[in-house]
């Protein structure tokens, strides 16, 4: 077996769970699969996987062998559609990721207008609000809030953010509005904790990063949610300014303590690493990034 083949076959392998049912789309019995990861741990000298008689599992260096070879095989593969003149045809299909509140607020129609530019392109959106591992689980591009530390990924950068506290007219005419982010602490306090961790408020004072600490009159996980509470009076909320940019417009919410806002946080597109970007990857690279750098200067 050469070693193109033992890596496609270590590959199959992990994400088929198994040996056997690594080894069907080869045509390869367990045991001729067992031999075959067997002769490629030889060759590296090192082991790739945990086996047992019901499972398998990645070693520390299977896991980072796996996301060499899955980026390599399709760099492969790329290369084979661009000397198959597939190079100006985006086609195939495309996974992205972004957080519920983003997909559905500013991706959205993104995605249908990019769609409907590329009809040979089809699509599944994966919202999630958590960060994705984007070779582990197959993501082609992701929308990426705040500071990026992964150097194994390529950014273009769309946009920025501004994290806000807002509430409604009724709620501050009735209970005063904040002057001094220390007045949090006797305003009933609305915590979304994707954006206020450990009851904390994060803000900036003289061009100095400072915090201060609140009891939430409520505490919940979905930002959405309490954009709505915010809005039926019940309190003071923090949001990114995307997600109440229609409340704000409307004058259905307001800002509070403007002035000492922290400040704005970066989007960006992120995929990962490779030395040949599929067509139909830079072809949405290329439609969605001003498109959302436009929608996110109106946000």
């Amino acid at each position: 077996m050469d070693r193109l083949c033992e890596m496609e076959l270590f590959v199959a392998v992990v994400e088929a769970g198994g040996l056997a049912s690594g080894g069907r789309s080869f045509g390869m019995s367990a045991p001729a699969v067992s031999r075959g990861i067997a002769s490629l741990e030889e060759r590296l000298g090192v082991r790739l996987l945990h086996r047992t008689t019901r499972r398998i599992g990645l070693t520390d260096a299977g896991a980072r062998y796996l996301e060499s070879t899955r980026r390599l095989l399709e760099d492969l593969r790329a290369a084979e559609r661009d000397a198959a003149g597939e190079a100006g045809a985006p086609r195939g299909h495309l996974t992205i990721t972004a957080s519920v509140t983003f997909g559905r607020t500013a991706l959205a129609p993104v995605l249908r207008s990019f769609l409907a530019a590329y009809p040979d392109v089809t699509a599944s959106v994966l919202l999630l609000d958590r960060v994705v591992h984007l070779v582990e689980e197959g993501i082609d591009v992701a929308v990426r809030i705040g500071e990026l530390s992964d150097s194994s990924i390529m950014v273009r950068r769309v946009g920025e953010i501004r994290r806000i506290l807002v509430a409604s007219p009724a709620y501050l005419a009735r209970r005063g509005v904040p002057q001094r982010p220390t007045d949090l602490r006797d305003h009933a306090v609305i915590a979304f904790t994707g954006l206020m961790p450990h009851r904390e408020w994060r803000h900036v004072v003289n061009g100095t990063s400072r915090t201060v600490s609140v009891m939430p009159r409520l505490e919940i996980n979905d930002a959405l949610t309490c954009i709505d509470a915010a809005r039926h009076d019940e309190g003071i909320t923090i949001a990114l300014s995307y997600m109440v940019a229609e409340e704000l417009r409307a004058g259905s919410l307001v800002p509070v303590l403007e002035e000492f806002a922290p400040p704005a946080a970066p989007i960006h597109l992120v995929h990962p690493a490779a030395r040949l970007v599929a067509p139909k990857l830079r072809a949405f690279l290329d439609h969605a990034g001003p498109d959302l750098q436009r929608r996110l200067r109106e946000l």
